[in-house]
């Protein structure tokens, strides 16, 4: 029998020690200063001081706005989206998925947030003959369409400020371009807890979406039906956030089990 290898001789300690330094910040700790880091991890504050300017350099720590104190990066969340990526959640989707198909005879398609936009990893499509549907792997705006919509509602502000500061382009004429505007939806989605894409991707069709949750309650994916407003009339569609928001607590439930 093959002995396992003794993990402990390839530790690389500058690597350790900066993983100890990423691993101090948590829930109730979200900034700390030199000091703070030093005292939790027990390293010396000219280790700390040094292993934090290259992890500032790499966008993996950031300075808070006082500049005295730090916080892990946006980077961080970008690595933690693409692992995510690589995990089997439209596998574990799918049925969900399948039931509200064959329920509302619509697409539904699961997204996940990449590089400020939605990325579609898994679609189930509807049985009419004009389907309203993107193919996994297709980017889709993140200020115009009900996925994106929510992701700008739920994600860290870290991320979503830069997203919201710069111009927003018109995709349709009903596009919201007013960055106070938008904001306003976003609130209303926060509380409703689903968004709605009126024709404003794409003259004509309507989309309902919901977010899907991770452990902590942080929104690692969305579940949307898109359709032609003709069939997406306003009835089916608080009908339709019901039911994903149903099964998108149902996923997650699955998620965490897992």
């Amino acid at each position: 029998m093959n002995k396992e290898p003794d993990l402990d001789q390839y530790n690389v300690r500058a690597v350790e020690r900066a993983i100890q330094i990423l691993m101090s910040f948590d829930d109730g700790h979200p900034e700390r200063g030199v000091t703070e880091i030093a005292q939790a991890t027990g390293l010396h504050k000219a280790t700390v001081h040094r292993i934090i300017m290259t992890l500032l350099q790499h966008g993996l720590l950031e300075r808070t706005a006082e500049g005295e104190k730090f916080r892990l990066g946006v980077r961080m969340v970008n690595l933690g989206l693409r692992a995510l990526r690589h995990l089997d959640l439209p596998r574990v989707a799918r049925p969900y998925m399948e039931q509200l198909v064959n329920r509302f005879e619509e697409t539904c398609d699961l997204g996940i947030f990449d590089q400020g936009q939605v990325l579609s990893i898994e679609v189930i499509y509807g049985d009419h003959a004009l389907i309203v549907a993107t193919r996994v792997g297709t980017y889709l705006p993140i200020h115009c369409t009900a996925s994106g919509r929510i992701f700008l509602a739920f994600l860290p502000p870290e991320i979503v400020g830069p997203l919201l500061n710069v111009p927003i382009k018109a995709c349709t004429e009903k596009t919201i371009t007013c960055v106070d505007r938008l904001r306003e939806e976003l609130e209303a989605i926060r509380q409703r807890g689903y968004a709605i894409d009126d024709g404003e991707f794409e003259p004509g069709i309507r989309a309902v979406a919901v977010p899907v949750r991770d452990v902590f309650g942080n929104v690692i994916a969305t579940l949307a039906i898109p359709g032609p407003v003709y069939r997406m009339t306003w009835d089916r569609v608080s009908e339709m956030a019901q039911a994903l928001m149903e099964a998108a607590s149902a996923l997650s439930a699955h998620v965490l089990r897992r």
